[in-house]
């Protein structure tokens, strides 16, 4: 498929014999569109006359989503990162990109707390919605710092997998990377073999992906229809705290360092990044959203190899939405509903918490183990939670789709500085449907391939 705009093309084996007569293709965003406006629908219908067999099919079906999406994070973490730190070695000044790649991380999480905290203190969004803390329940688990630091070495290499534990994966992809690049040449049969797992997991995801417009049937739908539009009047300001503060960040600080920093079009960005950026706000997953979003990035210019290690690594670390935005917001939320003053120290500690630990987040659906991380460092109570998992997944899209632009933000702006970015491709890049794989891979070789 070609990189500029067009409608998608069939093969000529897919086109009825007789009349030329064709089914008009539609575009994937339009199908998202589709699936959002049909699950309200749904939702309301469901919520509105009590249809049970409708409810329990819109929760089938997001759920089957998600697990889906899950079922593919775990190999698809391990063999991404330890494929993507192997191809390090084909990057020039390497150490120099993975640097700059981390402290641009580190920098916008910064900036996002730091308006997550702004919003928060100008609307307290804990004041006035009828919640006490009796409506709150402490969680089964929380995160502590202890855990954070001594939770990421296993104890074993087959744990993290069932238990799905994204960090204990990451450390052991990083230290099975890193040992392949000190074997050399003895390592290139499990680098093969590691690359073309890597391809097959992509390909089976993509598959996935494709449900994404009836998944967000399910989950929009069921989240309609689970807690109504009475109880996302409780948190109204909350709700619209957290969208704003994501909206400001994706919409106001992203452009802002790439027109000064990076020194190319914000539009521009946002036209060759959207597929990942929708496909992020309906699976509330940047794990699931991760080839995509590798995609788009190397579409914007990003070279291969650098692309590869960047986005993989930010879909297990990169959170601004989850990992800075929400957390600060959350923790002046239930400070406000416990009637707990937080003094200055106490938002340099939720700074602090956002940046250092964002990668307890670790690309997957919500965010509560940030938010215990954050609550027990703050010394709040954890019942607060409670009071935050009613309304999570409707945060969660918008969280989401901050984090997946983040992550796609970041080798931009490093890319253009280190003066390795591909400005034709980035001037060329459109929103044109996500491809798969092998479609994918031909395109960047120059093949012309249909869709």
């Amino acid at each position: 498929m070609s990189a500029n705009p067009a409608p998608t093309a069939e093969t000529e084996a897919d086109k009825p014999s007789g009349s030329g007569f064709r089914l008009p293709s539609i575009p994937f965003w339009m199908q998202i569109v589709a699936g959002l406006v049909l699950g309200v629908l749904l939702g309301w219908i469901t919520r509105s006359y009590d249809v049970a067999w409708l409810y329990t099919t819109l929760d089938k079906v997001g759920h089957i989503f998600v697990q889906l999406l899950k079922l593919a994070v775990a190999p698809l973490v391990f063999f991404a990162i330890l494929v993507s730190i192997t191809n390090l070695r084909k990057v020039n000044n390497a150490a120099r990109l993975a640097t700059r790649t981390l402290l641009w991380f580190m920098i916008t999480s910064l900036i996002a707390v730091a308006i997550g905290i702004a919003i928060g203190l100008i609307t307290n969004p804990g004041s006035g919605t009828g919640l006490t803390p009796k409506d709150g329940a402490a969680p089964e688990g929380a995160g502590s710092w202890l855990d954070f630091l001594t939770g990421i070495i296993p104890e074993n290499v087959i744990s993290p997998f069932t238990e799905l534990n994204v960090l204990q994966i990451v450390f052991m992809a990083a230290v099975a990377g890193i040992a392949a690049l000190q074997l050399g040449d003895k390592a290139k049969p499990i680098l093969t073999l590691s690359e073309s797992i890597l391809e097959l997991l992509q390909k089976a995801l993509w598959w996935v992906i494709r449900l994404a417009p009836l998944g967000t049937v399910g989950l929009i739908g069921y989240a309609i229809a689970d807690y109504g539009w009475d109880l996302i009047g409780k948190y109204a300001t909350f709700t619209a705290d957290v969208y704003i503060g994501c909206a400001l960040v994706m919409f106001g600080v992203y452009p802002l360092l790439l027109a000064t920093v990076a020194k190319v079009s914000p539009l521009q960005f946002f036209k060759g990044a959207w597929p990942a950026i929708q496909l992020g706000f309906v699976s509330r997953s940047s794990v699931g959203t991760m080839p995509v979003t590798q995609q788009v990035t190397e579409r914007l210019g990003v070279p291969k190899e650098y692309a590869s290690f960047a986005v993989p690594f930010g879909a297990t670390t990169k959170m601004d939405g989850c990992a800075a935005i929400y957390p600060a917001l959350a923790a002046i939320f239930i400070a406000q509903i416990f009637d707990v003053q937080l003094g200055i120290g106490d938002y340099i500690l939720i700074a602090f918490v956002s940046v250092i630990g964002s990668a307890a987040t670790a690309g997957l659906t919500g965010a509560t183990v940030m938010l215990t991380l954050t609550l027990s460092t703050l010394g709040l109570p954890l019942e607060g939670v409670g009071l935050l998992l009613a309304i999570d997944p409707i945060l969660d899209m918008m969280r989401t789709a901050t984090n997946v632009a983040g992550q796609a933000l970041v080798p931009v702006l490093v890319s253009a500085r280190e003066k390795i970015l591909d400005h034709d491709a980035y001037d060329s890049a459109s929103a044109s449907p996500i491809e798969e794989p092998e479609a994918h891979e031909a395109e960047a070789k120059g093949v012309p391939v249909a869709a």
